[in-house]
């Protein structure tokens, strides 16, 4: 009995260790930034939707050599893709590829591939000025569903990324069309000491992509113009500009070796099988919006009437492990914030201000100067506002 019971405990010594040595391995920084998903186009009054926000706008370069330089991630990609091809094949064309005198080609991973797809377009979701439109349907990558390896990962010409049998493309006997897109990295990639920093029990910093997530999944399910002004109106871990997150940001904490839940079970312990709102929509149906699964990690539309959970995000910029900071940078001065009747902004040049609730009712709208730079905010609601300047950008304002 006695033997039982230290071997018991040393098994137990032994997990605990595995475990904090698994989390504490370093991880590659697989992009440089994450790209921002290019939609443009507004589709609701509500503020906080994807075109509201563009964080690391995509910046692609066409080298004339067959291959194209996302500045944003730091990765080079195929212009034209391989072709239609079975998953094992496309592996071998990708890792034995010459193009623009470069041999280290490869299969992306489903993070690298997602980043490449424009929302605001679809058939493709590419920008065909400089991704040549093929008749592809979907696009291989080198992950595999965790617990099936007869399922990949795949991005798709709907904007989309799923998990779909090996057999389903026309070469290994099915119907649809798998194509296979190379990619190589410019640079090696910087070793980050871990993922995800936990600052407390309601926030966590992932390393990868410089965001701070909300640890906890909404309690109670809500529509998409619901989930819009949640997110816009949530105060945490002292801060009060969260958003709901873009559909490529949401993507971003899926973990391919995890499934129900597939996201990190230290950052978010609470997590369970949930269907969540991104701020985007799609781009030919208006009604619908994107949401990520966390099931397996596919993104997929839902009629916006329906109701589905939130998980907020906020911009950050990482300094160190333990340190973070704000990273969008500050154009205009407000004070104070929060305020009770009169808001004061530090211009250069004159413009105009509107000032907006939540959902986008506009109740104040003023030409500002340097002299003349004051709002009267007796006519507006207390609670949060949105002062909207004419480059686009949005403060958020608490009035009391």
């Amino acid at each position: 009995m006695q033997f039982n019971f230290y071997c018991r405990k040393y098994i137990i010594l032994l997990f605990v260790v595995f475990v904090h040595q698994l989390q504490s391995q370093s991880i590659k920084k697989v992009l440089d930034k994450l790209p921002d998903t290019g939609q443009s186009k507004s589709y609701t009054d509500t503020l906080g939707e994807d075109s509201d926000y563009t964080i690391n706008a995509p910046e692609l370069i066409d080298n004339l050599d067959g291959t194209i330089t996302d500045k944003i991630t730091g990765l080079m990609w195929q212009k034209v893709d391989g072709g239609e091809m079975t998953h094992s094949s496309a592996l071998q064309y990708a890792d034995s590829l010459t193009l623009g005198s470069f041999t280290d080609w490869r299969l992306p991973i489903a993070f690298e591939i997602y980043s490449i797809q424009n929302l605001q377009v679809n058939n493709p979701a590419l920008n065909t000025t400089y991704f040549t439109k093929s008749n592809a349907e979907y696009w291989w990558t080198s992950d595999l569903q965790v617990n099936d390896n007869s399922r990949v990962w795949v991005s798709n010409a709907g904007g989309g990324i799923g998990n779909h049998l090996k057999s389903e493309t026309i070469s290994a006997g099915g119907t649809k069309r798998y194509h296979a897109r190379a990619v190589r990295n410019i640079k090696e990639n910087i070793s980050l000491q871990k993922r995800f920093e936990v600052i407390d029990d309601d926030v966590v910093v992932d390393s990868l992509t410089g965001l701070m997530w909300q640890r906890k999944i909404s309690n109670n399910p809500m529509t998409w113009e619901n989930a819009l002004a949640f997110s816009e109106q949530l105060s945490l871990g002292n801060y009060n500009d969260w958003r709901l997150p873009n559909i490529k940001e949401l993507h971003s904490i899926h973990m391919v070796k995890e499934f129900m839940p597939c996201l990190d079970r230290i950052a978010f312990p609470l997590a369970d099988i949930r269907k969540l709102w991104s701020s985007t929509t799609q781009n030919n149906q208006a009604t619908r919006a994107w949401y990520f699964d966390t099931n397996f990690g596919i993104t997929t539309q839902e009629a916006k009437s329906t109701a589905l959970y939130v998980l907020c995000v906020r911009s950050t910029s990482i300094v160190n492990a333990n340190t973070v900071l704000q990273s969008e940078k500050i154009k205009y001065k407000i004070y104070p914030n929060p305020t009770s009747n009169t808001v004061s902004i530090l211009i250069k040049e004159p413009l105009q201000v509107m000032v907006s609730d939540v959902a986008g009712k506009i109740y104040i709208t003023k030409y500002l100067t340097e002299e003349n730079n004051s709002i009267d905010l007796s006519t507006a609601p207390n609670g949060i506002l949105f002062l909207k300047f004419p480059d686009g950008q949005k403060y958020k304002l608490v009035k009391e």
